[in-house]
């Protein structure tokens, strides 16, 4: 009867996460895939870390508007945010909580004076996409002067 049980549980989550991927924009998401990684030395960490190469169809839509559908990862509450993750996979499936990789997160800087209200749904917001290689604080995609679509 466990075994059943799990087996239902794991069936449970492919499917959930196989939908998930299915609503998720997969013009913008899948053209972020297009990125490897080369093992680079950081100076002043003294460690190496991974350096995002961006493959061509990354760089054609970089410094561009794009429109993506995803969901919000708040980083300070969830009061109106300004500055927040912004996930091809809901909450519990993302790059930090469920093993998806780091071409499926983007950090958002919302035009300034304007809000987005949090939601656990998924939602579209548009802005200029930035392409990040060199500033380990920071994910290697921004998407700046963003707004919600409705």
């Amino acid at each position: 009867m466990k075994n059943i049980l799990l087996i239902a549980l794991i069936s449970l989550g492919w499917a959930n996460a196989n939908f998930a991927q299915k609503k998720a924009n997969p013009d913008v998401w899948k053209k972020l895939e297009n990125v490897t990684f080369k093992k680079h030395f950081h100076k002043e960490l003294g460690i190496y870390v991974d350096k995002p190469i961006f493959g061509k169809g990354v760089k054609k839509i970089s410094n561009k508007t794009v429109t993506v559908k995803g969901y919000i990862i708040p980083l300070e509450g969830y009061e109106g945010q300004t500055y927040f993750i912004f996930s091809k996979f809901p909450y519990s499936m993302c790059f930090f909580c469920g093993g998806a990789g780091p071409e499926t997160v983007m950090e958002v800087d919302m035009v300034k004076g304007k809000k987005i209200k949090y939601t656990s749904k998924q939602i579209t917001i548009k802005g200029k996409l930035k392409l990040n290689d060199d500033n380990i604080d920071k994910l290697m995609y921004l998407l700046v002067d963003a707004v919600q679509v409705k």
